[in-house]
């Protein structure tokens, strides 16, 4: 059976990473410092180890063996944050991934499948939908430290021989979503539906992006765990983007998540906020002829089945 070490499992995102993994017969750990993350997101079949990325005992932990595949979605991931203190972003983000490498270096890691980021990463002036070879200029430390990350990926798979994969994902939303802090915006507008409070819209609404569903986004990291390593001549080559090309406005996305929980609330629009990309998608194309993967999620379904989950969860 093979042994993954899944960082910030207990997260989003990762939590359903550690689901879909356990579902298909690995042995999987999780490894989460719980400061978003929360336990009961840790599946009851999954060891649970407490601790941070960036710890002594998170490197013996890969150092000591036992591992074949790391799948790090542990990070600092508050835009926002990043700005107000690059530093406290940069070593979380980027030591931390290196403590993590010389650990799974040290252990006889062979594979590692990052959780990078194509919302953040490419110049907003490219043409959309990016592709992965497409012209990358962060606007935000944080997107700077993920860009950062896939480049010392890169330079471990050349110097030691490292399997690895940077997956770029789009928007990604779904069931245990955070709906408080620094929340995708189908969190917070489903927050606001529960309470009957209005969706607040910043600018005209127009502004787009790519929505993808979690449990298409945890598919993704499935199909990249076996799959033949691909050979790092640039930095794109193991960079798999993970969305639906597909553009989708905040105008829009209100409407759906309006009509998903069946019940009417005001919209209300405030003043753009400075900095906001205005337009946003991935093609996924390299994904699908590589591994055949495609989303699968309807983006109506998709939206009702994450307010059901936060209506409930309310409750």
């Amino acid at each position: 059976m093979t042994a993954v070490l899944v960082t910030g499992g207990a997260g989003f995102i990762g939590s359903h990473v550690a689901d879909a993994y356990l579902a298909a017969g690995y042995e999987v750990t999780v490894l989460d410092n719980l400061s978003s993350g929360r336990r009961e997101n840790v599946p009851a079949r999954a060891r649970f180890v407490e601790g941070d990325v960036g710890s002594a005992a998170a490197r013996e932990l890969l150092a000591a063996g036992g591992f074949t595949v790391l799948n790090h979605h542990a990070a600092q991931m508050d835009v926002r944050v990043s700005v107000a203190d690059p530093a406290f972003d940069a070593r979380t983000n980027l030591l931390g991934l290196l403590n993590l490498l010389e650990g799974a270096r040290a252990g006889g890691v062979t594979r590692v499948v990052f959780a990078s980021s194509g919302g953040v990463g490419y110049d907003d002036r490219g043409t959309l939908p990016h592709v992965e070879t497409g012209p990358k200029l962060p606007l935000s430390p944080y997107g700077v430290s993920k860009i950062g990350s896939e480049y010392y990926l890169a330079a471990y798979a050349r110097l030691y021989g490292l399997a690895v994969v940077a997956l770029r994902y789009a928007n990604v939303y779904g069931p245990r979503q955070n709906p408080h802090g620094e929340a995708g915006v189908v969190a917070i507008f489903g927050k606001r539906l529960t309470t009957g409070e209005p969706l607040v819209i910043y600018g005209d609404g127009e502004q787009t992006r790519d929505y993808v569903y979690v449990e298409d986004v945890a598919a993704a990291n499935l199909a990249a765990t076996p799959a033949a390593a691909p050979v790092v001549d640039c930095l794109d080559a193991p960079a798999f983007n993970v969305g639906t090309g597909r553009e989708t406005s905040v105008n829009e996305l209100a409407h759906l998540l309006i009509a998903g929980a069946g019940r009417a609330v005001p919209l209300r629009h405030e003043a753009a906020r400075p900095g906001e990309l205005a337009r946003s998608a991935l093609n996924c194309a390299k994904a699908a002829s590589t591994w055949g993967w495609r989303p699968g999620m309807d983006l109506a379904e998709g939206l009702k089945r994450t307010y059901d989950w936060i209506r409930e969860a309310a409750a």
